[in-house]
């Protein structure tokens, strides 16, 4: 089956450089994301109990947008983005990711992902 592309928001008390950070560095991502994580430049290794996953960062520009595709990914289209922008009312960090998934897939990918933020504003001393 064809892998269609999901978007969600998040809205995050903390700026996009301090969000960037924990979206980027190893000692940040084992807090909220993986068991483990390695950056090699551009290739990122995240390991969890039983299971390992590499993404090549494609495009970064700091505290706006990060784009990951997996290594395994099938196209080139396939990918995993993160966009930071400041909210022009509240001023709170919105986060939209965009991801690729199967269509039956979706909603599970969601429910990860709400979980995975949820994790995230943990870790940066939100609740």
């Amino acid at each position: 089956m064809k892998k269609t592309q999901f978007e969600i928001e998040y809205l995050f008390r903390a700026s996009p450089t301090i969000i960037y950070t924990f979206i980027t560095t190893p000692a940040c991502l084992i807090r909220w994301f993986c068991e483990e994580a390695d950056v090699d430049n551009d290739l990122f290794t995240f390991r969890w109990k039983d299971s390992e996953e590499t993404a090549i960062l494609v495009d970064d520009f700091e505290d706006e947008l990060l784009r990951f595709r997996w290594e395994d990914a099938v196209s080139d289209n396939e990918f995993l983005e993160f966009i930071l922008e400041t909210s022009p009312v509240t001023e709170e960090t919105i986060l939209r990711l965009i991801g690729w998934a199967e269509p039956i897939d979706h909603q599970f990918q969601i429910d990860f992902w709400n979980n995975q933020m949820k994790a995230l504003k943990k870790a940066m001393g939100e609740s």
